[in-house]
């Protein structure tokens, strides 16, 4: 399983298990309140380790484009036709702003990076 649904599966078990502990705690059973609160320090410990280790593999990939030799902003008719400017550069990277990896890198707008120039 990869890293996200990792996360989405336990923030979804966290949910489930804060929710129970507000029963557990009206109830007052300490029983079923020691256990829900363990098993919440334990997921909220696996969300923060899945986060991190995402968080190193997107670093690692956005030093691998940034590293590449030559990079530019695509105008509108390029992002139009993505297809085609694929095709004609090879080992062309393009990076949106809004996305995670864009974000990492600080770009403002759609860039391509590539290895030789476009």
């Amino acid at each position: 399983m990869n890293l996200k649904t990792t996360i989405q599966e336990d923030n979804k078990q966290l949910d489930f298990c804060r929710r129970h502990l507000e029963v557990a705690n009206l109830t007052k059973n300490h029983e079923e309140i020691a256990k829900l609160t363990n098993e919440i320090k334990t997921l909220t410990l696996k969300i923060s380790e899945a986060k991190s280790q995402q968080q190193t593999h997107l670093s690692a990939k956005a030093q691998k484009i940034v590293a590449l030799n030559f990079n530019r902003v695509l105008s509108k008719t390029e992002q139009a036709d993505m297809g085609k400017l694929k095709k004609s550069v090879r080992g062309l990277m393009v990076v949106h702003p809004m996305t995670a990896l864009g974000k990492e890198i600080g770009v403002t707008e759609v860039t391509g990076y590539a290895h030789k120039p476009f």
